[in-house]
């Protein structure tokens, strides 16, 4: 009876933490890309803005459906954390690469 408490217990643990990359990571790798492609696009300022904002609705509902359909938490974890470390250095390179 004890084992199947726990299991329940690590069951619900790694929903929460799917629950919490999903939305966390989501916005964080939807912001990175939003600004990314608002630098970036090929067409006016107001443009750019715009049409990196509605991007980045597809690309949060990306990373919560792939969150949710990875084997682990561990492995969408790194796969977030990877495709904001990317986001994050091409925004910097975007940027003209020096610090603030």
């Amino acid at each position: 009876m004890a084992a199947q408490g726990r299991s329940t217990a690590l069951a619900r643990a790694s929903v929460a933490g799917r629950v919490v990359l999903a939305a966390g990571g989501g916005y964080g790798v939807a912001a990175l890309a939003t600004a990314l492609l608002s630098l970036t696009l090929p067409m006016a300022r107001s443009e750019a803005v715009a049409t990196a904002t509605l991007l980045s609705f597809a690309v949060m509902a990306g990373i919560v459906v792939l969150v949710f359909a990875t084997r682990t938490l561990l492995r969408a974890l790194l796969i977030v954390a990877g495709t904001a470390l990317v986001l994050g250095a091409l925004l910097w390179l975007a940027m003209g690469g020096s610090a603030p």
